[in-house]
């Protein structure tokens, strides 16, 4: 029996839905957290007059910050154990948060956002694998609704953005309001996260040459999360520069995006039961190709916000889906495998955004969403390919 199934019958030990709740809460301030700057990027890229090219420069600070310290992060995760590290970075991660309001020119948001990606990486690895620890005390796929969870601090955290910006309160004093909600949070939840970790876990190395199903699947990831990445950076821009929104209503496109995503995924788990996990993926990719199209073809303020919502379905179930498959493999410790599969997918997340702003000062921002509107037909492809749906009868698995 490993550490998390003994710890689970100790005396006075919390009940599998009080865990469950502070660890969706976990997943829901650090969604809050990260759509709470994503939401303030065009004010931030009109206070510092930056321009599409200084701005995805600045943006690729995070996936330096995250490739040079992933490696760091699984250890520090791994030797410490993910409750211990996620009460102390959550902290981290929100006062980082607010030292970017601070920022006055583009190197002080550089340095901010270097700090950003790597506490944000540490926040990502430790809340996953309480993620899955919970699945393992569950006994049944939930890591979709714990994604839900992350979805519905992305649209709580555009409203909050939006009531902020139209009732006149600075960026600063946004991310304040953000940092008290996140420390209350931690107050309070974090004694019921799981402290353990399975033995097995513990002294496996970080540096172990993955298998290439676990590529495949760090793969699709990536170009979900790449495609996610692009939405909740630069939506608002686009909605600005290419729609011609009213000030007042350019967060209207992420917001429609962060709905249907959340949605998606906490209707997925229902929708992998029926269909199986091979066609949600195939779906997903399709829908993705389709809404980003959509918004390049007709930049219009109705059907980009369309657009945007068929994107957010789109993306909705495919990593917690590539994250439950990989946790699912045979030859290596469902942590081991999920820290390999999520670190590939999330440099989607971090390096979609800056080759959004590269292209886009090449040609044009429309172009660029283009561009990325390909990712969703990769991923059909390599869905219909993927060995681990070969070796198994039943698509669902």
């Amino acid at each position: 029996m490993n550490k998390i199934d003994s710890s689970m019958h100790e005396p006075n030990s919390p009940s599998r839905q009080r865990i469950r709740i502070a660890v969706s809460l976990f997943f829901f301030c650090q969604g809050l957290a990260f759509s709470s700057w994503a939401s303030r990027i065009p004010t931030i890229k009109d206070k510092l007059e930056l321009s599409e090219a200084q701005l995805g420069t600045l943006l690729l600070m995070m996936p330096v910050a995250q490739l040079l310290t992933m490696p760091f992060s699984g250890k520090l995760v791994t030797t410490y154990g993910s409750a211990k590290v996620m009460r102390i970075v959550a902290i981290i991660y929100a006062l980082i948060l607010c030292s970017i309001g601070f920022a006055n020119n583009a190197y002080q948001l550089g340095a901010v956002l270097f700090s950003f990606g790597i506490v944000g990486n540490m926040c990502n690895i430790a809340v996953n694998t309480q993620g899955v620890a919970v699945e393992k005390i569950y006994e049944k796929s939930i890591m979709s609704s714990f994604h839900g969870a992350w979805s519905i601090a992305g649209f709580t955290g555009a409203l909050i953005g939006l009531l902020t910006m139209n009732i006149g309160i600075d960026t600063l004093t946004h991310f304040i309001i953000i940092f008290v909600l996140i420390l209350l949070n931690t107050l309070i939840n974090y004694k019921y996260l799981i402290p353990g970790k399975s033995d097995n876990q513990e002294k496996r190395s970080m540096f172990t040459k993955p298998e290439s199903t676990l590529v495949q699947l760090g793969i699709i990831g990536f170009f979900s999360m790449a495609t996610e990445g692009a939405m909740f950076d630069w939506s608002g821009v686009y909605f600005k520069d290419i729609v011609g929104a009213p000030e007042n209503l350019i967060i209207v496109g992420y917001a429609s995006f962060m709905v249907m995503m959340a949605i998606g995924r906490f209707v997925g788990d229902y929708i992998i039961s029926r269909i199986g996990r091979k066609r949600t993926l195939q779906i997903s990719g399709i829908l993705m190709f389709l809404g980003m199209m959509l918004s390049v073809l007709f930049p219009q303020f109705w059907l980009c916000t369309l657009a945007f919502m068929l994107v957010g379905i789109g993306v909705a179930c495919n990593i917690p889906t590539v994250y439950s498959l990989a946790g699912q493999n045979k030859n290596i410790p469902s942590g081991v495998a999920l820290a390999m599969v999520s670190s590939v997918s999330y440099l989607g997340f971090l390096l979609g955004p800056p080759l959004i702003g590269y292209i886009a000062e090449i040609s044009s921002l429309r172009y660029s969403y283009g561009v990325f509107a390909f990712f969703g037909l990769l991923m059909f492809i390599m869905t219909s390919k993927l060995k681990i749906f070969r070796e198994t009868k039943d698509n669902s698995v």
